[in-house]
């Protein structure tokens, strides 16, 4: 019987130490850890790891539920996961315990306030994003393509995909830089 501890934070400038920490002293043998979103399971390697070997008799633990999945969906799929492997789900900060009907119980709970956290989260940074666009203050990400290079090259005659493997960036890039171009031209008139 394995005690797998499994630590996940959502991006790469935060620590994953005292999740750390609180797995060894659970007692975890074996401690997987990443640094990716919990909205899916999508490009968590390390939690398909420790799924995919997880056996009979064996238990996984989380600090959080929210560690392991921010959706009802998701986490149910885990926790089935787990039982169909006969292996249990247990956290260190929260009573959940998949082995007893209480502990699924508020599991589910659980997983539906990850949930709600998640959606609330994503629409007051909607709203905020709105806002600053209203306020002309939002500008998105820094553009990733040199428009000022696009152009002279164009300029110079030089075709889209000739222009694209100069510049190491697709062709519709090139386009649409060029079409941006255009558009500021005609609003300067």
């Amino acid at each position: 019987m394995t005690i797998f501890g499994y630590a996940r934070v959502s991006s790469v400038g935060q620590d994953l130490t005292l999740q750390r920490e609180a797995l060894h002293a659970a007692g975890c043998t074996i401690i997987r850890e990443e640094k990716v979103s919990g909205a899916s399971r999508e490009g968590r390697r390390e939690l398909e790891t420790v799924l995919e070997f997880i056996r009979p008799g064996d238990t996984l633990v989380v600090t959080r539920i929210d560690r392991l999945a921010r959706s009802i969906g998701d986490l149910q799929d885990i926790v089935r996961s787990l039982k169909a492997r006969g292996a249990v789900l247990k956290a260190t900060e929260q009573p959940i315990d998949t082995a007893s009907a209480a502990g699924k119980a508020f599991l589910d709970m659980l997983g539906v306030f990850a949930e709600f956290e998640n959606n609330l989260r994503r629409e007051r940074q909607a709203e905020g994003i709105a806002k600053a666009k209203a306020a002309g203050v939002y500008r998105g990400r820094k553009p990733s393509v040199d428009g000022a290079a696009v152009r002279k090259l164009s300029a110079e005659g030089v075709g889209a995909s000739e222009i694209a493997s100069h510049l190491g960036i697709g062709r519709a890039s090139v386009y649409r830089a060029l079409e941006e171009a255009g558009s500021e031209g005609k609003k300067r008139k």
